[in-house]
């Protein structure tokens, strides 16, 4: 399970398009923060997560969040401010679990590093689902987790929602806002759709195109749809932002949206956490995802884009870390591993781990600090984009922000 938005320039503070995502995947699925510069190829061919296909000449400057062990990635952004968050959606369409297929991970990929703007991404998609097609596990431990998958793409520009069933497809412009959760949400307002004919999985054999034809109504699997309570997110989510509109939608709004529980925080557990959570936290069977990622991106027009990853679970007990492009700060990141280790995003899960052991007590002083150390460096970003700028101040703006977060962690760690 996963959630996305965006709000557009016209809804926010300060004019820039925002777009965020949480990542929800297995709970020990540690996830890297990666930063891979514009690069020149010789080979003919990429090896995506299951199949390899051709390359490019040159792919471009990339930030990704990503599954430790998968090539593709949860969310990203690229030196031009695209920037992809996914969903898993499920549909009537069947598939042959043969992992011959691209996952909605290397299709987030592929598209930040070859294309430039959102309707180029739109249009690269749209053939890599008619080459390739997304016959893939997206699982973990889980191989038996397939699934289709649903975007937002953005650049400072424009945004788009594009969804997926099997190889068809339909898309719409977004106009101010809009989120994704779980389930199709393109009804018959769609600027563009492609319908391939494809077999349908039981019990959806006699399901017929209505006229007008509504790309939801004809794709959505009813039961995952409504055990993942996508609806109930997307409203959430919806709900949360309108209600930030005015004085208008921020970076911080952004994060509190992300950090959002189903419950007042004051009577939230982790024992009650259920799917209709945005930060989401595993609790077996019915509810086996937690939030193992978060993302919020400021996309300037005329500017730097700043990307506020968490590289840790649980955004309710993280803190935003301010990247951006042509700086070094990822350069000698600890790319996690499958068991706990020294990288930050294990450190930071031995820490968030012990808190849920006790959360209404344990987590009060952890949020006093990361409260104080998120708006100072809120502020701290402000301050550098109010006037003329560098990317040396940039880049020592955000390696001091790595350095403070990761302090923070190991302060709190020594403690217990």
């Amino acid at each position: 399970m996963c959630d996305t938005f965006v709000a557009l320039g016209s809804l926010t503070l300060t004019g820039n398009t925002i777009l965020a995502k949480n990542s929800d995947r297995e709970p020990e699925e540690a996830q890297a923060l990666v930063h891979i510069p514009r690069t020149k190829h010789s080979a003919a061919f990429v090896q995506c997560t299951f199949i390899d296909i051709p390359q490019v000449s040159e792919t471009y400057e990339v930030i990704l969040s990503k599954p430790f062990q998968m090539w593709g990635a949860e969310m990203g952004a690229n030196e031009f401010g695209l920037t992809i968050g996914n969903e898993a959606v499920f549909t009537t369409v069947k598939m042959s679990r043969t992992n011959q297929g691209l996952t909605g991970m290397d299709m987030i990929r592929l598209c930040l590093e070859r294309c430039t703007k959102a309707t180029e991404a739109l249009t690269l998609i749209q053939e890599l689902l008619q080459t390739y097609g997304q016959d893939a596990c997206g699982g973990y431990k889980n191989n038996s987790f397939f699934y289709h998958n649903s975007f937002i793409i953005s650049d400072p520009e424009e945004s788009f929602v594009f969804e997926t069933a099997g190889k068809s497809w339909a898309y719409r412009r977004i106009t101010d806002h809009h989120s994704i959760s779980n389930g199709l949400g393109i009804h018959t307002d769609y600027d563009a759709f492609h319908l391939e004919i494809e077999p349908k999985a039981f019990p959806y054999f006699w399901r017929k195109a209505a006229n007008p034809f509504s790309f939801k109504d004809y794709f959505s699997d009813i039961l995952y749809t409504q055990v993942g309570r996508a609806k109930q997110r997307q409203s959430c989510s919806i709900g949360l932002l309108k209600n930030h509109i005015h004085p208008g939608v921020s970076v911080e709004s952004a994060m509190d949206i992300l950090k959002t529980h189903h419950m007042p925080d004051s009577d939230f557990t982790p024992k009650k956490a259920t799917t209709a959570c945005l930060c989401m936290h595993a609790t077996g069977l019915t509810n086996p995802s937690t939030t193992t990622g978060s993302m919020v991106t400021e996309l300037r027009k005329n500017g730097t884009h700043t990307l506020w990853m968490t590289g840790t679970s649980m955004p309710c007990l993280s803190v935003y870390i301010p990247f951006f492009f042509g700086t070094p700060t990822l350069e000698n990141f600890r790319v996690p591993t499958a068991k706990p280790d020294d990288s930050f995003w294990w450190q930071a899960e031995k820490l968030h781990q012990w808190i849920c052991q006790d959360y209404s007590v344990r987590k009060v002083d952890w949020q006093k600090e990361t409260d104080r150390l998120q708006k100072s460096l809120i502020k701290q970003e402000q301050a550098l984009f109010s006037g003329q700028t560098s990317m040396e101040r940039l880049s020592e703006f955000s390696g001091k922000a790595l350095t403070e977060v990761e302090e923070l962690y190991q302060k709190f760690l020594s403690l217990i």
